[in-house]
This record gives C-alpha cells, structure tokens and sequence, in this order.
C-alpha cells in the first residue's frame, strides 16, 4: 500500500506542476517588472527613431532622385552643346577655307591697284563757353 501512495502522490504531483505550468505565473518579481518597463521604453523610443530614421532615408532617395534627374537634363543638354559646338566648329572651318581661297583668289588683283591713301580728319576745336557773371540786385 505505500507503493501504490508514493505513485498516486507523484501523479498529483505531476498534475499540479502540468496545470501550473499550462495556466501560466501571474507573479512577476518587482526587479523583473523594472526591467521589462524599461525594455519597453527603450523598445518604443528605438521604434520611434526607425521611423524618424526612415523618413530622412524616404527624404533623402526622393532628393537623390531630384538630383539624378537634374542631371540627367543637364548631360542632355551638355551633349546637345557638344553637337552645337562641333557643328559651329566645322562650320567656322569651312568659312575660314572659303575665305582663305577667295583671298589668294583676289590677292593678284589687289596687287596691282594703288593702295588708297588715308585720310584723317581733325576733330573741330571746342569753343569755350563765355563765363556768366552773377549781378546782384
């Protein structure tokens, strides 16, 4: 008969330590309950600034957007520029060849022909204005 109360009380036990278990310890030590305030305050104030954080990284693409953009416009533009300026270039040449032919070109007829004397003007002098004299009354 022992036996079978040493067994019947280990069941009892067994069982109050399972219901204990599964309904869970609703006493929790003060200095545990310190520290789990305080790691939910630090929880909330680390979840406040992932998302201040996640504004400025939300700000910060939208500028760097903004910016590749603009210069993106301003590489179009640049090259657009590039083409103006070879194209003014080679047509600065081609002007400077035609020049250059049309002076050899009238260089033996200007060879010939006296050279225009120059003449010069003198300006006319300025005539000094007469002084008003102020009279008194």
């Amino acid at each position: 008969m022992t036996r079978t109360v040493m067994v019947r009380n280990v069941i009892v036990a067994a069982i109050t330590l399972v219901s204990v278990s599964l309904s869970g310890c609703d006493y929790w030590p003060p200095a545990l309950q310190t520290q789990i305030e305080q790691l939910r305050s630090e929880l909330q104030s680390a979840e406040l600034e992932k998302a201040q954080l996640q504004n400025q990284l939300a700000s910060i693409a939208k500028a760097k957007d903004d910016l590749q953009a603009q210069v993106n416009d301003l590489s179009r533009a640049n090259q657009d520029k590039s083409t103006m300026i070879a194209s003014l270039q080679s047509g600065l040449t081609a002007a400077q060849g035609r020049l250059a032919k049309s002076a050899k070109a009238s260089t033996p007829k200007a060879s010939t022909a006296k050279p225009p004397a120059k003449v010069t003007q003198k300006a006319p002098a300025k005539k000094k204005a007469p002084a008003k004299t102020a009279v008194k009354h």
